[in-house]
């Protein structure tokens, strides 16, 4: 292994080690786990926490910042050379929201909230909301029967009271979530898109309207009070989110410039919004936003349980028993079968006879036909809708002349400002790097971003991705996985393990020998596996990675899909193949002397046991397996190490 020696990071990094109260990490099946991002988890009506004794941050030294005051004045009137210093010094000069990311642990941020919030009000009250219904011109495919009528999208609407004549852009958040539930299968009904919800809507209203920016909350088809049927991320829905868009594009106090916002279904509606994209769509700021249906349930072939009755139940909770719920689309009957066809038969056709996937596969429309530009959010240690949708969904994006950005901490299915939630993650599953996963600064971090893609302001924001590893440090990388990334490959007959069958009943592990040096695992480790099929024609495994019995990543993949992606082949009793596994996103520190492990099962967490699970597969243990890890180096004086805010020097930390 021929990599330079890496060392911890210390000084101020080293107040990073807080640890949290041990969590049990709760895996949600069936109607829990396909409902997970419903109003009573992220997108129920706000209520703010009370009683939590939180103070306003303080700079840390007072010297600094006399120092800090001393040198802004000396800039403003010595001109552009000294600004220039007094930045290579620690101070900035420019706007607020301007603030680098290098100094923004610096800056006096409000941290008394429970979630990020600006150094700076605005002054525009929030006028009552509108509400409007939007008529759709649907394409014929997607027109609906039973009880047809108009095709109608609501939306509410809160503008900012600015003076007569400004414009003013949009910020928009849609799901199926609001008036959710009740007379359906799943709960009380949810607060209807009237009031703004507790995900984005609140937070904008609070936030980003008091400086000029309008808020819109829509319900997708078939949910709240939006007619026709409710067809889950196709292209009905599609068309919907499109036609909003545009509307608030062309209302005569708009400047003409839409920005989506959302987490989850929330966050795939944003990709939806972009496959054939208003001209009026600048902006989306997808938060674990799926890429497609098919890549949400199915990772190289493996399938999590939820999807079996994932489109089945979101049309069950949005029933209330009246004549739209009586409209019929095409895909109402398909949806709810495809994921039993492609689970049992897909090598012979069984995720092809139709386009139901193919339709809500949103990435290569949006790679293909967006203009605008792409914050990418999502958490490590997301279970419901796993990191591999954003890289190297990011690249992509890049690669299409999009302009992008990334935050990827070590937080789980929530937004990068929620410590309370971060406070709730098990160990290996992200509480090493609580709390400093917790990013206060990311309203700071937002508002330039729509300062520039939706009022014109400042300079273009630079793509970055900004992720953290498994032990709380931050890292700026221009993308990720990281161009200077080494591969450092171990074949398996230099690990020590044996080799066997993994069936239902039975797993198989190897380890590698003890580091000899600290090393920084950055990207998606690969591991190709030589396995043998007995007599089934198919088989899974499930990789877990641990480093000293902490879990590190995990990998799944179902024999059919051998070479990854989204294409089965036929697997033959009794014959030899090599699979081509591709871990999760993994940003993870080991020190020198740990012992890497991986442990091989037939199926984890989440995912469905494979057809052939009773049988399983025998697996290879030799040189025709191989461990790949991806490797970067960043001592402890690289200039790419950032400090977050620290919010919790001044606030009690969660239990």
């Amino acid at each position: 292994m021929n990599t330079p020696e890496r060392q911890p990071l210390e000084t101020e990094l080293g107040r990073m080690g807080m640890s949290a109260v041990p969590q049990t990490v709760s895996v949600s099946l069936a109607l829990d786990a396909a409902l997970v991002d419903a109003p009573g988890h992220e997108e129920a009506p706000f209520e703010p926490v009370e009683g939590k004794g939180r103070r306003q941050l303080n700079i840390s030294a007072g010297a600094t910042i006399a120092v800090s005051i001393a040198v802004l004045m000396l800039a403003m009137t010595l001109g552009t050379n000294l600004t220039q210093s007094a930045k290579e010094n620690g101070a900035f000069s420019g706007e607020w929201w301007e603030t680098p990311l290098e100094l923004r642990h610096t800056m006096d941020l409000p941290m008394d909230t429970m979630r990020a919030q600006l150094p700076v009000n605005g002054t525009y009250e929030a006028l009552p909301y509108e509400e409007h219904f939007i008529e759709v011109d649907l394409p014929a495919s997607e027109q609906d029967a039973g009880f047809p009528g108009d095709a109608l999208m609501h939306v509410a609407l809160w503008l900012p009271d600015v003076p007569e004549g400004e414009k003013i852009p949009v910020i928009m958040t849609i799901h199926p979530y609001y008036d959710f539930g009740g007379e359906g299968v799943a709960g009380d009904d949810s607060s209807p898109n009237t009031v703004p919800d507790g995900g984005v809507g609140k937070w904008v209203y609070d936030t980003f309207v008091p400086h000029g920016y309008a808020l819109a909350q829509a319900s997708t088809f078939g949910t709240g009070q939006s007619t026709h049927c409710q067809d889950v991320k196709g292209l009905g829905e599609q068309t919907g989110i499109q036609a909003v868009v545009d509307w608030l594009g062309e209302q005569e106090w708009s400047n003409g410039n839409v920005g989506l916002m959302g987490k989850s279904y929330a966050g795939t509606t944003n990709w939806e919004a972009a496959q054939q994209p208003s001209e009026h769509l600048k902006t989306i700021v997808p938060i674990s936003g799926s890429i497609g249906v098919q890549e949400m349930f199915y990772r190289n072939g493996s399938s999590e349980s939820r999807a079996m009755l994932y489109d089945a139940l979101y049309e069950g909770a949005t029933t209330d028993g009246t004549t739209d719920d009586m409209r019929m689309c095409s895909d109402d009957l398909i949806g709810p079968l495809n994921p039993f066809s492609t689970w049992a038969g897909a090598e012979f056709g069984g995720a092809e006879w139709n386009d139901y996937w193919d339709e809500r596969r949103h990435l290569p429309d949006v790679l293909e036909n967006y203009q605008g530009s792409v914050y990418l959010v999502w958490g490590l240690q997301d279970w419901n809708v796993d990191p591999y949708h954003a890289f190297p969904t990011y690249q992509l994006l890049r690669d299409a002349g999009i302009n992008a950005r990334a935050i990827s901490g070590q937080w789980a299915h929530n937004y990068p400002d929620q410590p309370d939630r971060h406070s709730e993650l098990s160990s290996g599953y992200g509480q090493e790097a609580y709390p400093n996963m917790s990013r206060m600064d990311w309203a700071v971090e937002l508002f330039a971003w729509f300062n520039y893609y939706l009022k014109d302001i400042g300079e273009e924001p630079e793509p970055m991705v900004q992720i953290q590893t498994n032990d709380g440090k931050w890292h700026v990388e221009e993308t990720w996985p990281p161009e200077d990334m080494t591969w450092w490959p171990v074949t398996l007959d230099n690990a020590d393990g044996s080799g066997g069958t993994v069936n239902a009943n039975n797993q198989r592990s190897f380890q590698l020998a003890p580091l000899e040096e600290a090393i920084h695992i950055s990207g998606m480790p690969t591991l190709h596996l030589s396995v043998d099929t007995l007599a089934c024609q198919g088989g899974q495994i499930f990789a877990t990675m641990y480093g000293d019995g902490l879990r590190l990543g995990h990998a799944t993949m179902d024999v059919r899909y051998r070479d990854g992606g989204l294409e089965a082949k036929t697997a033959l009793p009794f014959q030899s193949y090599l699979m081509l596994m591709e871990f999760n996103p993994m940003d993870v520190m080991l020190t020198e002397g740990t012992q890497i492990e991986i442990v091989l099962s037939e199926s984890g967490e989440d995912y469905l046991p494979s057809p052939c699970s009773p049988v399983g597969l025998n697996v290879n243990f030799d040189e025709s397996s191989t461990l790949s890890l991806p490797l970067i180096d960043r001592p402890v004086d690289d200039e790419r190490w950032f400090l977050a805010p620290p919010w919790w020097e001044q606030q009690p930390i969660p239990e």
